[in-house]
């Protein structure tokens, strides 16, 4: 009796494991929040990490919202420029415990990410989680995600568990934490932002989720489609800039997206504003025919993988980072370029779709700046209401009508 007993239970576990991997497999898993990975870099740099080189023993505790909603989650944690393996000791999500593979550690290598199990855990649209990762080792920042738009908190030991931080420093950016992704409806798909800063959310408020895929991702909510924001800071069409240039990461950070059926393209304005500034002195002017066949490659690779891409046009910069240690990114020169930019961008016509922020955002009285509601104060990056207004002018109609069937072979979710 005991053996059959026995038998009986190991049978019954090996079904629930079975069922749980087959109700997995139907699972349409898509990225509902993203931090695009990107390099650190040394001091000679002209701007700061502003997160610490080096963590130990320490619990780091980040704040995400969340675009589309699910009864499920996963975490996904990147090491793309990990230069060692990276050891996370501990991980919870609205202070639930995270698991891989069963296990409540995980090791993740150079150059490697890590999706968790998932975790039953009902989330509305748009709702704040909270992620709390432990890394018992000594842990060097080669990787990261910078800016000023969120900030995170770091605590001494193993706090992983506990309600509040005490005595945490804070730091701006991003560490490790990559995306969550949710179980979708059938319908259920991901609009990937890709950009710079302007898509990052530079000059918008802090921790306000003020972004415009965060604007975006409020008119899509009800729709069930998600928004993963893939902008970085310094980011460029070309070249690297504090990140990998956009035709090395988009396999990443748009293709790699579950659920992915759609881009939308906000590049070219630090390809055309860094080259003799302190952020690349020594760099000559791009040309537009360089920048129309990078924009026309982005375009090739999406299409054959069934994506659908807009194509913003840059807004207006005269002005741009004056009076800062930054000046340099504007000159006539760079303003030509970009208008004809602009007019090949709307009458390329092999984009699925355009968006005309530079319409939207410039003032009427004086169109290569950006008009003063709109205006963070940098006169480069928009402020809350321009994010709005950029949201705003995108036809979600194109999104919401999209066949999700289109997108079901693009991109299989992130493994272990």
């Amino acid at each position: 009796m005991r053996h059959y007993l026995h038998n009986a239970a190991i049978w019954a576990a090996m079904t629930l494991a079975g069922n749980a991997l087959a109700e997995d497999a139907r699972t349409d898993w898509v990225t509902s929040w993203y931090a695009a990975p990107q390099p650190g870099w040394d001091s000679q740099f002209v701007l700061p990490m502003n997160v610490p080189a080096v963590l130990d023993h320490q619990t780091v505790r980040e704040y995400v919202r969340i675009s589309a909603g699910g009864e499920r989650i996963k975490l996904v944690f990147s090491n793309r420029y990990g230069k060692a393996p990276l050891a996370i000791g501990a991980a919870r999500v609205m202070m639930r415990e995270v698991t891989f593979a069963g296990a409540r550690q995980v090791t993740i290598a150079p150059g490697a990410t890590v999706t968790s199990d998932p975790v039953a855990l009902s989330v509305a649209p748009l709702s704040q989680l909270e992620v709390t990762t432990y890394l018992p080792k000594r842990t060097a920042i080669t990787g990261f995600h910078w800016g000023a738009s969120q900030n995170i908190s770091i605590a001494a030991g193993n706090v992983s568990g506990a309600a509040e931080f005490s005595n945490a420093k804070r730091a701006e950016g991003r560490l490790f934490l990559s995306a969550v992704l949710v179980d979708a409806l059938p319908e259920g798909r991901t609009v990937v932002a890709l950009g710079d800063s302007i898509t990052d959310g530079n000059g918008s408020t802090p921790d306000a989720d003020r972004r415009w895929p965060d604007f975006l991702a409020r008119r899509l909510a009800p729709h069930g489609v998600a928004v993963a924001n893939a902008g970085i800071s310094g980011a460029r069409l070309l070249k690297d800039g504090m990140g990998e240039r956009a035709l090395t990461r988009f396999e990443q950070d748009v293709l790699g997206q579950p659920g992915v059926s759609d881009v939308i393209v906000l590049l070219g304005i630090n390809d055309i504003g860094w080259p003799g500034s302190p952020f690349a002195p020594a760099e000559t002017m791009v040309t537009l025919d360089e920048l129309t066949a990078g924009f026309r490659q982005l375009a090739a690779i999406a299409h054959a993988r069934s994506i659908r891409i807009t194509v913003g046009t840059l807004p207006p910069f005269e002005g741009a980072l004056e009076g800062t240690p930054f000046a340099g990114h504007y000159n006539a020169q760079k303003e030509v370029l970009r208008l004809r930019l602009n007019d090949w961008i709307r009458g390329a016509g092999i984009f699925d779709g355009v968006v005309d922020f530079d319409a939207v955002l410039r003032d009427p009285a004086r169109p290569q700046r950006l008009r003063v509601q709109f205006d963070s104060g940098d006169h480069l990056h928009p402020g809350d209401a321009g994010y709005r207004k950029m949201a705003d002018a995108i036809d979600i109609d194109a999104i919401v009508a999209r066949d999700p069937g289109a997108r079901r072979d693009a991109a299989p979710a992130p493994s272990q």
